[in-house]
């Protein structure tokens, strides 16, 4: 049988309640409330510029690390903290990948980390989820807002760990961070698309 079968048939022997569970998008009140690490395998940051005018073009950054401190009831007390190593950034072009490392880009050997640490969450009454905060990328820190929501809470079939998952949105602008190559003309505005995926610490 070959890898795609194999995995075709693995992933239809699911138990197909577990997947709904993890899936169907819950209240927020529903989810438990503890102590939560990145799953760094399933958390993604996606990001997407203005090419010149001409199109958008994106690229992402993986690996990251961090802690969810999570109680429904009293979002006040809800902490995110994010570390991303930032030569993991990523392109459909390998000469591209290899320029935003370096110096006249990210400079990831010389700033290695973009770290993320919210100050304040706030839910509002239709579920989305406001989290203010810092982020220190290419050596600077400056306040950034995102704005999230619940995708889905649940026990995840493949590892049964409880695994709750949100999707989040932001706009920062590169030159504030002091990544000015090519701006204003190749677009300063960055689109963050973010997929974080956060299991519980038992």
């Amino acid at each position: 049988m070959t890898r795609i079968s194999t995995s075709l048939f693995l992933a239809a022997s699911l138990p197909v309640l577990s997947v709904t569970a993890a899936t169907t998008a819950p209240s927020i009140d529903s989810v438990k409330k503890g102590s939560y690490a990145i799953d760094g395998a399933h958390t993604q940051v996606g990001f997407s510029i203005s090419h010149f005018g001409f199109t958008n073009y994106s690229g992402l950054f993986a690996g990251a690390t961090g802690t969810l401190k999570l109680d429904p009831a009293q979002a006040a007390n809800d902490k995110l903290d994010v570390t991303i190593p930032v030569d993991s950034i990523v392109t459909t072009v390998p000469k591209l990948t290899d320029e935003l490392k370096g110096g006249g880009w990210f400079d990831s050997a010389k700033f290695p980390q973009a770290i993320y640490s919210s100050s304040a969450v706030t839910v509002g009454t239709g579920g989305e989820i406001t989290i203010t905060g810092k982020l220190t990328l290419h050596g600077v820190t400056q306040p950034v807002t995102l704005h999230a929501h619940l995708m889905g809470a649940g026990v995840n079939p493949i590892d049964k760990k409880y695994t709750v998952g949100f999707e989040a949105k932001a706009k920062i602008n590169r030159t504030d961070f002091g990544v000015s190559q090519y701006a204003p003309a190749l677009g300063a505005e960055v689109d963050l698309v973010i997929a974080g995926a956060f299991e519980l610490q038992e």
